[in-house]
């Protein structure tokens, strides 16, 4: 049982890469967790639906090379499903008993992930109907992950 995430970018601000670094290093302990991060596309200066339809298009072709057949995907998007943190952890604990044995969480660019991502996908998962940048959506994903671990290891966890 493994995580991976996908991530379009990389963490350019020191809070976010210390922050993220210290929810690795937690979740590490509780179970294997590998980050993978891929370039992002500059953003035209002139932005068009094509020209970010092209932008979208690049970055989920090197999104679609870093995943495999076997691996169960779930695409962090606005508009999805929102999960409580025990049912984030109920849900991680199913997928491992099923055999999925390498979940994949994508993480898009500026723009969002290219509808071939998304098709790719399992299902949608959202942290919530508000936007965050994908910088801080990488740190809460992590400390969600972390959480669900403690959850299924029936450790005490905040609420």
């Amino acid at each position: 049982m493994a995580v991976t995430l996908i991530c379009v970018g990389r963490l350019r601000e020191r809070f976010f890469a210390d922050a993220a670094e210290e929810y690795l290093k937690r979740l590490r302990r509780m179970m294997p967790v590998t980050v993978v991060e891929l370039p992002d596309e500059p953003e035209p200066s002139q932005p068009s639906e094509k020209l970010n339809e092209a932008v979208m298009k690049r970055e989920g072709e090197r999104i679609l090379q870093k995943i495999s057949q076997h691996d169960y995907v779930i695409a962090m998007c606005i508009n999805a499903r929102q999960y409580e943190s025990t049912e984030l952890a109920q849900k991680l604990s199913d997928l491992f008993t099923q055999g999925k044995s390498n979940i994949v969480f994508l993480i898009g660019g500026s723009l969002g992930l290219h509808e071939d991502v998304l098709r790719r996908a399992n299902e949608r998962m959202s942290m919530s109907r508000m936007t965050f940048p994908h910088q801080l959506a990488r740190v809460m994903l992590l400390e969600q992950l972390f959480r669900a671990a403690k959850i299924n290891a029936g450790e005490r966890y905040h609420k």
